[in-house]
């Protein structure tokens, strides 16, 4: 059974805190955007989204916010955070076999947020870390941000990091309207990018990240950033070369059915670094949730790759049964 590394899941009274603030009112009698698709915490969405995973073969889902209370305010953010942790938690104990979730953090509070990962993994039962990619303005991978990577590689924890739909903070991006279509992808490779310039990977080995959306535009720079990239206005002073960095990370396989996208990451990373993921359920608007993985079994691929990107490398990385 395939195991879905990237699905959304909100609990009605967490939009009802978030309010205005969450793009995904599930609380409201009439539904809009992705909340159209079964995404609450109501039993009807429940089952629901049960009977798409039986229809995709899905037999886990591991499960994040589409967005994070990331609040200045750090009780407000506290708050949140464990309003969604806990929800996620108790969905998880009433479904242990099909549902699993990621603890998230109440970032950019630092001491805030290490509490909470040990009350996720040490109470909660989550199975990784979830971090969006941009913090208030911040990448996560400046240095303030630093403590919580050594405690999650302490841990040997799993990361699995999403955009924030922030548009990489372009308004070249932004005022062009290519927000979702175009910036998330180009929020996963620069968070590749930042965590090469700051040799996280390489100080912080321990440490399983999972990037979305294959990578972004990754899986084509990585020649580019061998050459051009350590050059003496780059980064000459790294330890290693960032397509071995680069190599370190596990990408998810949402690429709305795209076999050029596909196969150039699979051919950069190969294939023991693609996991499966779905993006649940802002494909819905464009393909069937089976479609998102059904298409890997259509591109000509040895069955013995498609077996490991579709049934293996998740359930191995997660210490999932296969």
């Amino acid at each position: 059974m395939i195991c879905d590394v990237h699905a959304h899941y909100t609990p009605k009274n967490f939009s009802q805190f978030m309010g205005d603030r969450f793009a995904s009112p599930v609380h409201l009698p009439v539904k809009r955007g992705m909340a159209l698709h079964p995404f609450s915490d109501s039993p009807e969405d429940i089952e629901n989204r049960f009977r798409l995973m039986e229809d995709a073969g899905v037999g886990r889902q591991v499960l994040s916010p589409n967005h994070p209370p990331y609040l200045p305010d750090e009780a407000e953010s506290v708050t949140g955070v464990k309003m969604l942790n806990d929800a996620y938690a108790e969905f998880a104990s009433r479904y242990p076999d099909r549902i699993s979730s990621y603890v998230m953090l109440p970032l950019p509070h630092i001491d805030a947020s290490l509490k909470e990962m040990a009350r996720g993994f040490d109470q909660l039962g989550c199975v990784g870390v979830n971090m969006n990619i941009v913090c208030l303005g911040r990448s996560i991978a400046e240095t303030e941000f630093e403590p919580i990577y050594a405690e999650m590689n302490r841990r040997g924890a799993v990361l699995f990091v999403h955009p924030a739909g922030s548009g990489i903070c372009s308004l070249f991006i932004v005022d062009y309207n290519y927000r979702a279509s175009v910036g998330t992808s180009l929020e996963d490779a620069t968070f590749v990018l930042h965590m090469i310039a700051k040799q996280i990977p390489h100080r912080y080995p321990n440490i399983k990240f999972i990037v979305p959306h294959l990578g972004g535009p990754m899986p084509m720079l990585l020649n580019r950033l061998d050459q051009q990239g350590q050059n003496p206005s780059g980064h000459p002073n790294l330890a290693e070369a960032p397509s071995i960095t680069a190599k370190k990370f596990y990408y998810d396989t949402v690429c709305y059915g795209s076999k050029p996208a596909f196969l150039c990451a699979l051919e950069a990373f190969g294939a023991d670094h693609l996991v499966t993921g779905s993006d649940y359920p802002v494909l819905q608007d464009y393909e069937p949730y089976r479609e998102t993985f059904a298409y890997i079994e259509r591109l000509g691929l040895p069955k013995s790759v498609t077996d490991k990107i579709l049934h293996h490398n998740a359930q191995s990385l997660f210490g999932f049964d296969h």
